[in-house]
């Protein structure tokens, strides 16, 4: 029996090692690809060799070794059908939330957006700001002042300005809560 296991192993291994490339061309054939079809034929021998003790000595090895790696192909194609259904999903996901972009943009109506009432709330959060945050503000944002240029005409440093402005942004994100696609214009 020792005797037949060891022919069996050696013939496993001829089996394999002369017919390897044909294997390979086998899976590749489904998979397309070239790694996978390596790794796929390697999983099947691997498998087959780790159980070869449960084996029957009459077993046809070739045919053995191509099921394997048929179940291994066909395992790899369906995760890959579920994985492109999924990129599927997403992608239409995707679509619908850009047309969704794309339909509120048309619709958006510039001379609408700055009415004199959103103007008016604007002003009065801004003046609701402490003093100094108030005063770098309206330089940065109304007046487009850099900020070096505003720490050298407030006497203060550079990291005071963005503080500032960031203290007034936050105030402001709060205050003007309602209207948060404005702040992409602050």
């Amino acid at each position: 029996r020792t005797l037949r296991k060891n022919v069996f192993m050696s013939e496993l291994t001829e089996v394999f090692s002369k017919r390897q490339q044909q294997f390979i061309q086998f899976a590749y054939s489904y998979v397309r690809d070239r790694a996978e079809a390596e790794d796929i034929v390697m999983s099947a021998f691997t498998n087959v060799w780790e159980h070869r003790n449960e084996l029957q000595e009459d077993t046809n090895i070739p045919a053995l070794l191509l099921t394997a790696i048929k179940n291994r192909s066909l395992n790899y194609l369906q995760h890959l059908e579920v994985r492109m259904r999924a990129e599927q999903h997403i992608g239409d996901m995707r679509q619908k939330e850009i047309n969704l972009r794309i339909s509120t943009l048309e619709a958006c109506d510039p001379d609408k957006l700055f009415c004199d009432e959103i103007q008016a709330l604007i002003h009065e959060a801004i003046s609701e700001l402490p003093p100094t945050s108030r005063e770098v503000f309206v330089l940065s944002r109304m007046k487009n002042l850099p900020n070096k240029e505003i720490a050298l005409r407030l006497d203060i440093s550079v990291k005071t300005v963005e503080f500032h402005i960031t203290r007034s942004l936050k105030q402001l994100r709060v205050r003007l809560k309602d209207y948060q696609f404005l702040f992409a214009f602050l």
